[in-house]
């Protein structure tokens, strides 16, 4: 029995190169392929899981799991030719044919494919950034070999290829640091006590747990506007988020509208005085019954 199974799998498929190709070996490939491939996997993950007890950087885990499986790749690759007694060399022809393709189909797929290496090394974006990229505000979740994906503050994906990224203009709200100014701006009717304005205004702001001290909030008053004498003021929060700037917001204009009511301050609004030539006669429609 273990006779007929020995030349079962010493049986001869092909010759290449002068090399006999057994179904042993043939059978064997998938197997090697599926425990590499497993081992491979294992290994980032317990280099992950340490990496990440450590509280190390998410770019520098995200770089050390693409590099550990290019090089297993490569590593599984040139064993695999070697089992099957497949000589690099016979793979030169190819090279040709790579270069070309790539010259002409795969210009942008080489361009993205270096500007992610760039983003990983240079760090000018980072995964957890928040970042406005045309018009567009969202959290860096990941950054891929092509594309970088981001999940915008409405909680869609959105794929941006790593190109545009080096390329074009991208305003990233926590590069150094997540400092965020936030402004807020109210019209009062004339009349009103200004300086009164200011120190209510004022300590609207001061008040809100999540507004910094250093930088101090400011109130400026801005212009003598057509309906109302306007007011602004500046706070600065630590937020990584366009909500978080919003909510702040929020609240200091509720706290500025409690404050004002409290000491009979008027909101302006737009209004218009009308001045008619001539005579107006006003007439009244007789009832119908």
């Amino acid at each position: 029995m273990m006779e007929k199974l020995d030349a079962i799998l010493n049986y001869t498929l092909l010759t290449f190169n002068e090399e006999p190709l057994t179904l042993g070996e043939v059978l064997i490939i998938p197997l090697w392929l599926g425990l590499s491939f497993w081992g491979v996997r294992l290994l980032i993950n317990l280099l992950t899981n340490a990496l990440t007890r450590r509280e190390k950087d998410p770019n520098i885990i995200q770089l050390t799991q693409r590099v550990i499986a290019i090089i297993a790749i490569a590593i599984v690759f040139m064993t695999t030719l070697s089992m099957l007694n497949v000589p690099i060399a016979a793979f030169a022809f190819l090279s040709g044919a790579v270069a070309i393709g790539f010259g002409f189909g795969a210009q942008n797929i080489i361009n993205n494919f270096i500007s992610g290496w760039i983003l990983i090394g240079e760090k000018p974006i980072r995964i957890g950034d928040f970042l406005e990229v045309e018009g567009v505000k969202g959290v860096v979740e990941e950054i891929n070999t092509r594309s970088t994906r981001i999940r915008r503050t409405d909680g869609v994906h959105l794929l941006i290829p790593n190109s545009k990224l080096i390329e074009n203009t991208v305003v990233n709200w926590t590069l150094r640091d997540s400092l965020v100014r936030g402004t807020v701006t109210i019209g009062v009717q004339y009349g009103s006590d200004c300086q009164q304005v200011k120190d209510l205004i004022l300590a609207s702001a001061i008040a809100h747990k999540d507004v910094l001290e250093t930088p101090a909030p400011a109130v400026f008053f801005q212009d003598f506007g057509d309906n109302a004498l306007i007011f602004e003021v500046f706070f600065w929060i630590n937020s990584k988020v366009d909500g978080g700037l919003r909510a702040v917001s929020s609240d200091i204009r509720f706290d500025i509208d409690r404050a004002f009511n409290a000491q009979n301050i008027v909101i302006a609004f737009p209004q218009r005085d009308i001045h008619i030539d001539g005579t107006l006669a006003l007439t009244r429609s007789p009832t119908r019954l």
